[in-house]
């Protein structure tokens, strides 16, 4: 397994009317997991973007257990617990700092997308990056 970890804060913008964090907000913070997890690797999707590989959502869910409030420190854990073919899934888990309770939990899943936009293998070098720093 591949993890990553970062932490952030709810912000004003990213709530509703009872400083309650709206549920789409979960799916750009699972975002910011999946940009800082390549990034970390060493393999940021800039780079998959110049060897001409796109990687589009095919799929995403979460399942909401508790809000997340305004101004709450929250921790994102994301996750890579197999290594992908044409497709990529990532885990992720949303816990509240200050008591450890688990917020959210969500998978997202990524297509390989050639140049042409069809669906191909992931590249080499991503998977030797992946394999590398596998646990």
């Amino acid at each position: 397994m591949i993890e990553n970890r970062i932490r952030f804060r709810v912000r004003y913008v990213e709530t509703d009317q009872m400083g309650i964090a709206h549920h789409s907000n979960y799916f750009a913070w699972f975002e910011c997991g999946r940009t800082e997890l390549m990034r970390d690797l060493g393999y940021p999707y800039t780079q998959m973007e110049k060897e001409g590989i796109l990687m589009p959502i095919v799929n995403v869910a979460c399942k909401y257990f508790r809000p997340a409030h305004y101004d709450d420190l929250l921790e994102l854990r994301t996750m890579v617990k197999e290594l992908p073919r044409a497709r990529i899934t990532l885990n992720y888990i949303i816990t509240k700092v200050e008591t450890g309770e688990t917020l959210a939990e969500g998978e997202t899943t990524l297509a390989f997308l050639n140049e042409k936009r069809r669906p191909t293998r992931a590249p080499e070098k991503f998977l030797n990056t992946l394999r590398s720093n596998f646990k």
